[in-house]
Parts: C-alpha cells; sequence; structure tokens
C-alpha cells in the first residue's frame, strides 16, 4: 500500500500517532527533502530508506512509487511539512497511480491554511484556497482579477521574500479590504495580525506565511456583467483617451493591456 502522510507544519509533536506508525511500518519513504525528513523521522527513532520525490524529479519518483508498491513494499510519500500535494510534489504522483489502478491512501494531519483561517478569525464558512501565486506580475494579476468578484475568504500561501509584492498585486486587483497575515504557525513565533491591504504589512517578513483576505462586499464589483468593450467605452464617454481607458480597465480587471485590445478594436 501507499500511504500519503501529513507531517508537522512547526511543532513536531504535531504528528499523529498513525502517521507514526504507518512511517514505523514503512519499506522505504519518499520525501520532498530527505535531510528535513530526516529531522522528523530522528526524533522518533525510525530508520528507513529515504529518496527524493520534488517538483523536478516528481515523474520519475512516481514511476518507482508505482514500482515498490507492486514489489510487495509499503510505501510513504511525505512533503516538506503538511500534506503532500497540497502546494507541495505529490499530484503528479496520484495521477500516476490512478491511471495505473494503483490503491493509495491518505493519512491526515496538520494543514496550515487550516489553522490559519482559525487564527485570523476572518469567515471560513467559505473559503478559496489559492495556494502560492505565480512568479510573475502579469500572470499573478490576471489570476487574482478572476476572483475579483468572489464573496468568500480568500487564502494563500507565501514565502517571506514574496509578501509585499503579493499584498501590492492583491491592493492593485482587489482595492482596499480587511487582510490577515499568519506565520510560523505551532511555531514558538507565532503570530497572527490583521491589517487593510492599503496599509501594507509592517515589519520585517520572516517566516513562511498564510496571507487570507476578505471577498467582496456585495456592492464592490460595479462591472460584473460588463464586457471589456463596454467597460472601456464607458471611460471613453467620460472623456478618457482609449489608451487611458484601455490601462485603467486591465488594472481594474486584472489583466495585461494587451489581452483587451483586440476586443475594443471598433472603437
Amino acid at each position: 500500500m501507499i500511504y500519503f502522510v501529513a507531517t508537522p507544519i512547526g511543532n513536531l509533536k504535531d504528528i499523529t500517532l498513525r502517521a507514526l506508525e504507518t512511517l514505523r511500518k514503512a519499506d522505504v519513504i519518499f520525501c520532498e527533502d530527505t535531510r528535513h525528513a530526516l529531522k522528523l523521522l530522528s526524533a522518533y527513532e525510525i530508520r528507513k530508506p529515504l529518496y527524493s520525490c520534488h517538483k523536478f524529479n516528481e515523474r520519475g519518483a512516481a514511476e518507482r512509487i508505482l514500482a515498490a508498491s507492486r514489489e510487495g513494499k509499503e510505501v510513504c510519500v511525505v512533503s516538506d511539512a503538511g500534506m503532500p500535494v497540497v502546494s507541495d510534489p505529490g499530484s503528479v504522483v496520484c495521477n500516476v497511480l490512478r491511471e495505473a489502478g494503483e490503491a493509495y491512501t491518505v493519512i491526515p494531519g496538520a494543514c496550515a491554511f487550516v489553522c490559519a483561517l482559525v487564527l485570523s478569525a476572518m469567515p471560513a464558512d467559505r473559503f478559496t484556497f489559492l495556494g502560492f501565486l505565480p512568479d510573475k506580475q502579469g500572470a499573478r494579476r490576471a489570476l487574482l482579477g478572476k476572483y475579483r468578484a468572489c464573496r468568500e475568504t480568500l487564502v494563500f500561501h507565501a514565502a517571506p521574500q514574496d509578501v509585499d509584492r503579493y499584498l501590492a498585486d492583491l491592493y492593485a486587483v482587489f482595492g482596499d479590504r480587511p487582510a490577515c497575515a499568519v506565520r510560523e504557525i505551532t511555531k514558538i513565533h507565532e503570530e497572527s495580525v490583521r491589517f487593510r491591504l492599503s496599509e501594507g504589512l509592517a515589519g520585517e517578513k520572516r517566516g513562511e506565511y498564510v496571507l487570507l483576505v476578505g471577498g467582496a462586499e456585495e456592492e464592490e464589483d460595479p462591472f460584473a456583467g460588463l464586457s471589456v468593450r463596454d467597460h472601456v467605452k464607458k471611460y471613453m464617454d467620460e472623456g478618457m483617451e482609449k489608451m487611458e481607458a484601455l490601462k485603467r480597465v486591465a488594472r481594474e480587471r486584472g489583466v495585461p493591456k494587451s489581452e483587451l485590445y483586440k476586443e475594443t478594436l471598433d472603437l
């Protein structure tokens, strides 16, 4: 059997009894970073053969996992923290296993964005988890633009060096909204800070972050149902030059100006 095992997101004591039992009986363990996994396993005196399974070798690792399972071995798959597949390697492995008809299961445990929802005190009855955003600003804003009208809390993962630019783009696309930054979950310096997107997040950025942003208000999206052409024409009718109107519409919709131009050739 193949087990996708959730591991602690900070405090090593958050490992579950079932996860420890599964890791102890495993014949082999595939992990995102063997050095990182070794720290957890050593803390519980577990010694097993370790093999890497990360985003650069996941297809090859998936074939090795499948082969090991068909040899009758007990196989565990772990990421550096939390649940494999969720913003971590593992989805390619799952697809390979499903296509091959090979059984696998999940050993549940810690999950950073679920903990962050609790710590933020933001609405959690409905939410949209978007994980890490694209590296390039154009792609990032285009993606965010698709969620501009969402009413539910939006949840993102962010590395410390990306927090400020993420927040700048969130403000540019969504305007001013309530937000929360949660970091170092389950660790000594755990912190949950509420702020407005217009204010940004003060201080040095350290540790892994979960960013949460309030959903759109009912009256917040005045362009719902408005075509790109009509959106641009609205500003032109107000006296704007066409290129100025295109820039503004692109900014409000969170998409590159070039994507809008072909829809307004007749204006």
